[in-house]
C-alpha cells in the first residue's frame, strides 16, 4: 500500500485535510488534529496529512503539558499498539498517533509508528518518526538499521550509507550492517541512472518508482532467503545436539522456533508437542506458542490465496470460518487442561460472544470477572452479552459497576461509557445516555460516532 499525495486522494478526504489546514491557521489546534486524524483513518498513506498532523501536535504541545501528564496512559496504549502491530499495522499507526497527540516527543510511540509504517509500506511516514526516535537514541542499533532501510527505500542512499558506516565503525563485525551497506551501494548504482534520465528529460517518475519497488522486493527476498538459510543451518546443528540430549527442553523450544521462522508449521507443532510430552506438565506458555504457530499458519495460507481467483471471497470466508472454529476448539482444549485459568475463561467467553453463543459467553465471562487482570474487560463483555438478550437493566448495572472500579480515563473507560450510553438509549433514557456520550466527547471527539451523536442532540434542541 504506497503512500499518496493530495492528487491521489478522494475529494472528501482531501476536504478534511484542507479544513484541518484552515483550523491550524485559526489556531484551532484541537479541531485540526481531529480532522487530520479522520483523514488518515480514511487514507493511512496520505503523507501530507501525516506531516501536517505531526506539525500541529508539536505546535499544540509547546510548553503546555508536564512530562507526568504526557506519560499517564501512554504505557498501556503502547502495549496495545505492540499487540496490534503483529496483526494489523494500520491499527498500530493509529494507536501511536493517539499517544503522539498528547506527547509528540514520545520516542517509544515514534518507534512503534515507524515499525508499523514500514510494515504497511509507508517509508516516508516511517522516516518522519525514525528521525525523532533516532535523535533520542543515536546509539540504538535497531533504530539505525531501520532508518537506513527507510532512507534507502526513499532514494536517500547517501544518508543511509553514512548511518551504516557509523554502525560499522562501532562494530566492524556487524554482518547485518555490512550486508545492508552492500545492498545500499548496489541499489545506489542501479537507481542513479534512472534519476539521471529523469533529470535529462527522458524516462518518467513511473519508471523510476517501478525500479525502486522491484529493488525493494528483491532486497526483501534476498533477506528472506538469507534468514531461511541461517535457520536451516542452525537446525542441522541443534537437531544433532538433541539426538545426544533428548530431554533438553531449551533445545526443543529453539528448534520449534526455527521451524516457525522457516514457516514449517507442521514441524513447529511437532516439536512444541514434544516439549509438552517431555515436560510432563501443561505449560501455558507452550500451549500459547502452539496457538500462535497455528494462527501464523492461517495467516500464511490467507496471504497465499489468489486474489484474482473468481472464488477468492468465498475461499477467504471459508478460511476465516476455519480459523474461528480452530480458535474456539483450542481455547476449549486449554480450558480443559487448565480449568482454573481465568484468562482462558475470558478468551472462551469472548469467542462465544463473537459467535453469537450468548448463554455460553455469559457462563464463561461470569467466571472470568474474578481475574483481577481481566475483571473490567470481562464485565464489559458480560454487559454486552446481557444487552444481546434484551436484559438492558442488567447490562447497565454491570457497566456502572465496572466504571466505579475504573480509575483512569483511557480507551477502556471510553468503551464502558459508550456501551452504557447505547444501553441507556435502548432503555429510553435518552438524557442519561447523552450524558455518557458527552463525557467522551469532552475528552475525545473522534471516538467512534460520539461526535455525530452529541452534535445531533444539540441540533435537535
Amino acid at each position: 500500500m504506497p503512500e499518496k499525495s493530495s492528487t491521489q486522494i478522494p475529494f472528501t478526504t482531501r476536504e478534511l485535510f484542507e479544513k484541518g489546514i484552515a483550523a491550524v491557521e485559526k489556531n484551532n489546534l484541537d479541531y485540526a488534529i481531529t480532522l487530520f486524524m479522520q483523514a488518515l483513518r480514511l487514507e493511512p498513506g496520505y503523507y501530507e496529512a501525516r506531516e501536517a498532523l505531526r506539525a500541529t501536535q508539536h505546535k499544540r504541545s509547546a510548553g503546555k503539558r508536564s512530562f507526568f501528564k504526557k506519560f499517564v496512559g501512554s504505557a498501556s496504549s503502547l502495549t496495545r499498539g505492540q499487540v496490534a502491530l503483529r496483526s494489523n499495522p494500520l491499527d498500530a499507526i493509529q494507536i501511536a498517533e493517539e499517544v503522539l497527540n498528547e506527547d509528540p516527543g514520545n520516542a517509544s510511540a515514534h518507534e512503534l509508528l515507524a515499525d508499523a509504517a514500514m510494515a504497511s509500506g509507508f517509508p516516508k511516514t516511517a522516516v518522519l518518526s525514525l528521525e525523532v526516535a533516532f535523535k533520542h537514541k543515536p546509539s540504538d542499533r535497531k533504530l539505525a538499521l531501520e532508518l537506513a532501510e527507510a532512507l534507502s527505500q526513499l532514494g536517500n542512499r547517501a544518508r543511509a550509507e553514512r548511518i551504516l558506516r557509523d554502525l560499522l565503525r562501532v562494530d566492524p563485525r556487524d554482518t547485518e550492517a555490512n550486508e545492508r551497506l552492500k545492498n545500499t551501494l548496489a541499489n545506489r548504482t542501479l537507481h542513479e541512472g534512472g534519476y539521471g534520465q529523469l533529470e535529462g528529460g527522458e524516462g518518467s517518475f513511473r519508471d523510476v518508482l517501478k525500479d525502486k519497488e522491484e529493488s525493494r522486493l528483491l532486497e526483501q527476498q534476498h533477506r528472506l532467503v538469507k534468514d531461511v538459510d541461517v535457520a536451516t543451518s542452525l537446525l542441522t546443528e541443534l537437531e544433532g545436539r538433541l539426538a545426544k540430549e533428548p530431554d533438553n527442553l531449551k533445545l526443543i523450544r529453539e528448534i520449534a522456533d526455527l521451524h516457525l521462522k522457516k514457516k514449517d508449521f507442521a514441524n513447529t507443532t511437532r516439536y512444541l508437542e514434544l516439549y509438552l510430552a517431555k515436560a510432563g506438565v501443561n505449560d501455558p506458555m507452550i500451549l500459547e506458542a502452539l496457538r500462535d504457530a497455528k494462527l501464523a499458519e492461517f495467516e500464511h495460507l490467507t496471504r497465499a490465496l489468489d486474489q484474482n481467483d473468481p472464488e477468492y471471497e468465498l475461499r477467504l470466508a471459508e478460511m476465516k470460518t476455519k480459523r474461528q472454529q480452530w480458535l474456539l476448539d483450542d481455547v476449549k482444549r486449554r480450558a480443559d487442561l487448565n480449568p482454573t485459568d481465568l484468562q482462558i475463561r475470558y478468551e472462551l467467553g469472548a469467542l462465544h460472544l463473537e459467535a453469537g453463543r450468548v448463554g455460553e459467553a455469559i457462563a464463561e465471562l461470569q467466571k472470568a470477572q474474578n481475574n483481577p487482570n481481566k475483571r473490567i474487560a470481562a464485565m464489559n463483555l458480560l454487559a454486552q452479552a446481557f444487552a444481546k438478550r434484551g436484559m438492558n437493566d442488567l447490562a447497565a448495572r454491570k457497566l456502572q459497576e465496572a466504571l466505579k472500579e475504573k480509575l483512569t480515563f483511557d480507551d477502556e473507560a471510553k468503551e464502558l461509557r459508550y456501551q452504557l450510553g447505547i444501553v441507556l438509549d435502548k432503555m429510553g433514557k435518552k438524557e442519561e445516555a447523552i450524558e455518557q456520550f458527552k463525557v467522551i466527547y469532552e475528552q475525545d471527539i473522534s471516538y467512534r460516532d460520539v461526535m455525530a451523536r452529541v452534535d445531533a442532540h444539540y441540533s435537535g434542541q
